[in-house]
């Protein structure tokens, strides 16, 4: 078996159905294995930089890694602007990418650049590999690392090595065995964290939420919260799928190609839940002081970064219970800034769920 061919079945044995890339002399032997193969989808854009946005696309509405592959030299750094946007939108990626043979590597061979250092700012791991022993944990890593911290991994493969012979990793020093599979953890915030944030929203009588991608996975649990508060729901550009727009509490998108609605919303409220989302133009945000703010976000470092937050909530989406009674309906009608559902008594727990 060939070091492609084994690379191949470990893209496989990760959950890998479709790669997005385009063709070149230092891949070709990658390609050739997924041709060999059969199993694995190959879509072939016109371009490289294509490949990248379509395979962050597919991250962004499947919940699944996305692939991308090209060869190296330029083919590889067209990929950068799309490794940029799965960075920036924290969605996990793994990009493939060929090299000049490692016989010449050092050599100003043709179309030889460093891509490591390349890939370095971009990339929460990129490796090349210049053995086939060490293709296996470089793999496993790769995606792992992807998917754990939702960024881009970059695995680069010598044209030369893509064709040697497979050999396993052995039960010897200068060896190293690794396992594939990851579960993402449940990221549940303190108790007390719970309790401070419920206060804070059952007493809003305005209370706006604003969702962004950390809502995809948790829409039945917005929808109860919403509806537990009488809150209407914007939607940031990534949350935009997450609840349909014709919802009568939903104002639909928010920022320069926002709704008036949403904007309304956001200068009338007293009270704003941000749900999973980095939403970058905070002037379209209450003015600081004119709203209580709680926000839910499985990245710390986005907390409290577009607006000044009471309670920051370390988590995913879909587990901080919230028990409230129904507030008076704030709406004043369907083209309103805020929502006009139908009154309810029922208390509600909103349940967590990855961002």
């Amino acid at each position: 078996m060939k070091t492609a061919d084994f690379f191949v079945e470990r893209l496989k044995a990760w959950g890998v159905k479709r790669i997005f890339g385009y063709s070149g002399d230092g891949i070709n032997g990658v390609i050739g294995a997924i041709q060999r193969d059969g199993a694995i989808e190959f879509v072939q854009p016109r371009h490289e930089e294509m490949a990248a946005f379509m395979a962050v696309a597919h991250a962004k509405f499947t919940g699944e890694i996305g692939v991308c592959l090209a060869t190296g030299g330029p083919g590889a750094t067209h990929l950068l602007t799309g490794l940029y946007d799965a960075q920036l939108d924290h969605m996990p990626l793994l990009a493939i990418c060929g090299q000049a043979e490692a016989t010449v590597r050092g050599g100003s061979y043709q179309q030889e650049l460093n891509l490591d250092r390349v890939f370095s700012d971009v990339s929460a791991y990129v490796q090349e590999a210049n053995n086939p022993a060490q293709l296996r944990h470089v793999t496993d890593r790769a995606i792992r690392l992807a998917i754990a911290r939702r960024a881009p991994s970059v695995i680069i493969i010598p044209k030369d090595v893509q064709e040697e012979p497979y050999e396993a990793p052995k039960r010897a020093h200068g060896f190293t065995r690794s396992g594939i599979g990851y579960s993402r953890p449940v990221l549940v915030p303190e108790e007390s964290d719970l309790r401070q944030a419920a206060s804070v929203l059952n007493a809003g009588k305005k209370v706006a939420i604003l969702i962004g991608a950390g809502a995809m996975q948790a829409a039945d649990e917005v929808l109860a919260v919403a509806e537990a508060l009488n809150a209407g729901i914007a939607k940031a550009l990534l949350g935009k799928c997450a609840l349909p727009d014709d919802l009568p509490f939903v104002t639909g998108a928010i920022g320069l190609l926002g709704s008036k609605p949403s904007s309304d919303m956001m200068n009338e409220c007293d009270t704003l839940l941000m749900i999973g989302t980095g939403f970058p133009w905070s002037e379209f945000l209450p003015k600081e002081g004119a709203a209580r703010a709680v926000q839910i976000d499985v990245d710390p470092a986005m907390l409290s970064l577009r607006y000044p937050c009471e309670v920051n909530l370390h988590g995913s989406a879909a587990e901080p219970r919230v028990n409230t009674p129904t507030p008076a309906c704030w709406s004043t009608g369907p083209e309103s800034s805020s929502p006009n559902p139908s009154p309810s008594t029922t208390k509600t727990s909103t349940t967590h769920s990855t961002n």
